[in-house]
């Protein structure tokens, strides 16, 4: 990996290789790897999404900012925005993640997205990751909204919990299942402090919609 090569295609202000290859660098590859600047990547980017929303839409209220920085950070969108900079041909990974099709797995090109933002903070600070968040990620916004792609089980329960429980909904994980690679989640949907339902999927996010979407059906007759 070439990692000088990729800090020049991203025009990256930094002269910490060392940093951005961790970043790069995932779980079944020897050595250090990305997941403590993905765990930080992942706080960067929901922060600033919301600064970014909450500027932009003064009018909107708080479940419609909600939707919209929901559907900028899921694992489809921002995905995309790694296969659009070309990460996944610089992940380090071991031969048989990159054989079963590791390069293009969306949960891995997400995370090493959220670590490469990790990265850029520490070694830039968060108004420089701001700035690339503007030119790379920030730009889908307008899509999601004009294709009503913000508009999913999630946020229409979240909308009818507020109005008939003055509840927000909140999602636990119970179960992980299967190796790294592919990985199989149960979530728990919790409203005023009781589980309603659940529901399995092959992300976190998946399978919180799958249980959202079953307590629209039961409950609210929607759908």
């Amino acid at each position: 990996m070439n990692i000088k090569e990729f800090i020049d295609k991203l025009k990256l202000n930094t002269q910490n290789e060392k940093l951005i290859q961790i970043a790069l660098t995932h779980r079944s590859f020897s050595g250090e790897n990305n997941e403590r600047l993905e765990f930080l990547g992942d706080a960067v980017i929901e922060l600033l999404v919301s600064r970014y929303i909450f500027n932009r839409f003064p009018e909107e209220k708080e479940g419609i900012l909600t939707s919209y920085r929901s559907a900028l950070v899921k694992t489809d969108t921002l995905s995309a925005v790694s296969l659009k900079l070309g990460l996944g041909e610089y992940i380090l990974m071991s031969k048989g993640e990159e054989e079963s099709g590791g390069r293009l797995r969306l949960t891995i090109l997400e995370d090493a997205f959220e670590a490469l933002i990790g990265a850029i903070y520490i070694d830039k600070g968060l108004e420089y990751t701001n700035k690339f968040l503007y030119t790379h990620l920030y730009c889908y916004l307008d899509g999601i909204i004009e294709n009503k792609s913000y508009i999913n089980n999630k946020s229409q329960l979240q909308e009818l919990s507020q109005s008939k429980y003055k509840s927000t909904p909140k999602y636990r994980v119970i179960k992980e299942e299967g190796p790294a690679h592919d990985k199989t989640f149960t979530v728990e949907l919790i409203i005023n402090k009781k589980a309603v339902s659940q529901g399995i999927g092959k992300s976190k996010q998946e399978a919180e919609e799958k249980a959202a979407k079953e307590i629209i059906n039961k409950v609210y007759g929607k759908n």
